[in-house]
């Protein structure tokens, strides 16, 4: 039997939630505008923030679009703008749970294909290592959080603690860049995903490396950057040069170059391009690149896992990695 070809990258919004200023409190939270049957609107006051569709919330949607596009299995992943680090940690705790009990429920009409992660009240630590473990048990097979609570990024000392409580529990984290800044000069073109997403994932990979994190957390800790890792693997020369050249200011709290963590955390495929993808593979090695497709957003790549599929640089058994063994490693589901 061949073994599934899994994507790591997908999202999901429910159908409806609660009114969140009456049951979260507070004021300015997201609503969804329900257009259609199949259509909606994410609202964020009086603003439009995305328009989504059935294939969000209706997991009979879903499996169909995995089935053209020869995906087995699909984690399911919060959108991002449900976050909320932004609030008050009491507030982000109401608002995790309806979401990820939501999350379930949508899941649930999936069976084993569609794989729950759950969100957390990432500002506050112990209400975060709380709500993972309330998921885990719920049904929930990892995490993902958003790559930065205002200031604080991933060397924060309250993040490690969960990140440390992640390994210790044996939950997989991925990592998804959101809030990025804005502007005049990045609110046109959707200059934000375009530039500032790649920016954002780079910058808390490094805070990753060179606040110490990976030479203080376990091996065991599983963590994967969404969109290849945004621009790290393209700089990571120019990383590796400052540490050595100006490693008054660079190094940090790390005890290696950049170069030397790589194997330390996985990225996804959501890079579009034969030879972005031949980047990866090269620099991050074979066993570190996951299948995503960030479905169903029109930024996302369809047919999900097209690239990999067609790249000719790529072995049979290392396009076998990369559509379905590294995944497996990642949800610790090789054995299985």
């Amino acid at each position: 039997m061949s073994t599934p070809v899994v994507d790591v990258h997908t999202h999901v919004v429910p159908k409806g939630w609660p009114d969140l200023s009456a049951r979260c409190g507070g004021s300015g939270w997201p609503r969804l505008r329900v257009d259609s049957e199949r259509h909606a609107m994410i609202m964020v006051g009086e603003t439009e923030f995305r328009p989504v569709g059935a294939e969000c919330w209706d997991a009979d949607t879903r499996l169909t679009d995995m089935d053209a596009d020869g995906i087995d299995i699909q984690v399911v992943s919060p959108t991002p703008v449900f976050f909320s680090y932004e609030r008050p940690a009491a507030q982000a705790i109401k608002v995790a749970r309806i979401f990820n009990d939501l999350t379930l429920e949508v899941t649930a009409g999936g069976g084993d294909r569609l794989v729950p992660f759950c969100q957390v009240p990432l500002q506050d630590p112990d209400a975060a290592c709380a709500e993972l473990d309330r998921c885990l048990a719920a049904g929930h097979a990892g995490v993902e959080i958003g790559n930065h609570v205002g200031d604080r990024d991933l060397d924060d000392a309250g993040i490690v603690t969960f990140l440390q409580h992640c390994a210790e529990v044996g939950a997989p984290v991925f990592v998804h860049p959101w809030d990025m800044p804005g502007g005049p000069r990045l609110d046109r073109w959707m200059a934000r995903w375009l530039t500032g997403m790649p920016a954002e994932t780079h910058l808390s990979i490094l805070a990753l490396i060179l606040g110490g994190v990976l030479d203080r957390v376990p091996l065991s800790l599983r963590l994967c950057f969404a969109h290849g890792g945004g621009s790290f693997p393209f700089w990571l020369g120019r990383a590796d040069n400052a540490w050595h050249h100006r490693g008054d200011l660079v190094r940090g709290r790390s005890s290696a170059p950049p170069s030397h963590y790589v194997d330390r955390f996985s990225v996804d495929t959501v890079v579009f391009d034969p030879a972005a993808l031949r980047l990866l593979v090269n620099t991050m090695g074979e066993d570190q690149v996951l299948l995503g497709s960030d479905y169903p957003y029109p930024l996302g790549e369809r047919p999900a896992g097209q690239v990999v599929r067609t790249a000719d640089f790529l072995t049979p058994a290392q396009r076998t990695k990369l559509l379905s063994g590294n995944a497996l490693r990642f949800l610790g589901r090789e054995n299985r």
